[in-house]
């Protein structure tokens, strides 16, 4: 059987990792919970996968552990922060909470966020978001990231740029956190750990050869990897790219044309959330949304094919049966974190099931 871990342990865990580099509980406590819900959700390339590196840049000092983000505008329903690389979980929950106490009453609130540390996985901060009636649009870039071509090119230009957006429905909600690449860095990065090659051709290696082959990317110079579309409609992933990388860096004013050469993994932001009561009523967009559902539920698939399932749909099954059965981690998460459990005298959460 798997190795499961209670929820209520991994918070306690992962929050007593972030205490013992330096953060507040406070802080600690709301990073714990963010990179826990990713892997609730099966986001497992950025969940508690991404706390050994946070730790890292924390006890190195390339996070900062106290301070607060600068106010660069705010317009009552437009604001935009300069985090200077404070955690992306704390600042993300925080510009989230922001947002969620004005859009009731503004009916669109958007932000934008600059120089926050990287901010893990979208998809983890919305369950909060439409657990309170609220549609939500998340994106990010990162301005001194390049890894993903542009379509018909060979060198990497852009950041993976991945989009959340979570809808209120019944039963469970649209959602998905999808990369604007045809994959994503961290599925790159752990078939090269683990010595296999990746599930098709998804990369160019440095001279535009289409390849399977993980070591490509992390060649000198660097391969890429390809957008959303592949090698024949990537013009499509391409276009994203570019809607991503505007929303978040030229909206928040840093980015591509600003030297960010010491900034590291820091992200740019656009989160905008939006009131379904600002149009109507939330029972007549639940009425669409569930709709749209049912027309995928129950459209047809070929004999012996899985029935089509809608975006979000296998998310908060894995949320609502890890919760109640505990959560399975990938393999290595815990091999990672043990290291660093050791280094900081942090004991390791006994698990569930085994």
């Amino acid at each position: 059987m798997s190795v499961r871990y209670s929820h209520s342990s991994l918070i306690q865990f992962s929050t007593e990792l972030f205490t013992a580099v330096g953060l507040s509980l406070e802080r600690a406590s709301v990073l714990a919970t963010v990179f826990v819900e990713a892997d609730l959700l099966g986001f497992t390339t950025h969940g508690m996968n991404r706390i050994s590196s946070n730790l890292d840049w924390l006890s190195r000092g390339e996070t900062r552990i106290n301070g607060e983000s600068k106010v660069i505008v705010d317009r009552g329903n437009v604001f935009n922060w300069d985090a200077n690389f404070l955690p992306g979980p704390w600042v993300m929950s925080q510009a989230i909470d922001e947002c969620i106490e004005r859009v009731a009453t503004r009916g669109i609130v958007t932000a934008t966020i600059r120089k926050s540390q990287h901010i893990a996985c979208l998809g983890a901060y919305c369950p909060k978001i439409v657990e309170a009636g609220y549609v939500a649009l998340i994106t990010c870039s990162t301005p001194n990231e390049h890894s993903v071509c542009a379509h018909g090119g060979i060198d990497p230009i852009f950041s993976a740029n991945p989009i959340a957006f979570v809808a209120p429905a019944d039963d469970y909600p649209i959602l998905f956190d999808i990369s604007m690449c045809i994959t994503a860095g961290g599925y790159v990065s752990r078939a090269q750990r683990a010595g296999e090659k990746m599930a098709g051709k998804y990369l160019k290696d440095n001279k535009g050869v289409v390849t399977d082959d993980p070591a490509t990317f992390f060649s000198d110079p660097p391969g890429s990897i390809l957008p959303i579309g592949g090698i024949s409609h990537g013009y499509k992933g391409y276009a994203l790219s570019m809607l991503t990388e505007l929303l978040s860096m030229a909206l928040g004013g840093y980015g591509r044309a600003d030297d960010s050469s010491d900034d590291g993994e820091a992200n740019s932001v656009f989160i905008q959330i939006i009131d379904p009561q600002a149009f109507g009523s939330l029972e007549d967009f639940k009425k669409q949304t569930n709709a749209i559902k049912s027309l995928c539920e129950n459209s047809r698939s070929q004999d012996g094919e899985s029935s089509v399932r809608v975006p979000g749909q296998r998310a908060w099954h894995y949320r609502k049966q890890q919760l109640k059965d505990g959560i399975e981690l990938y393999p290595t998460i815990m091999q990672d974190l043990a290291i660093w459990a050791d280094k900081l005298s942090v004991k390791l959460p006994t698990p569930a099931v085994s």
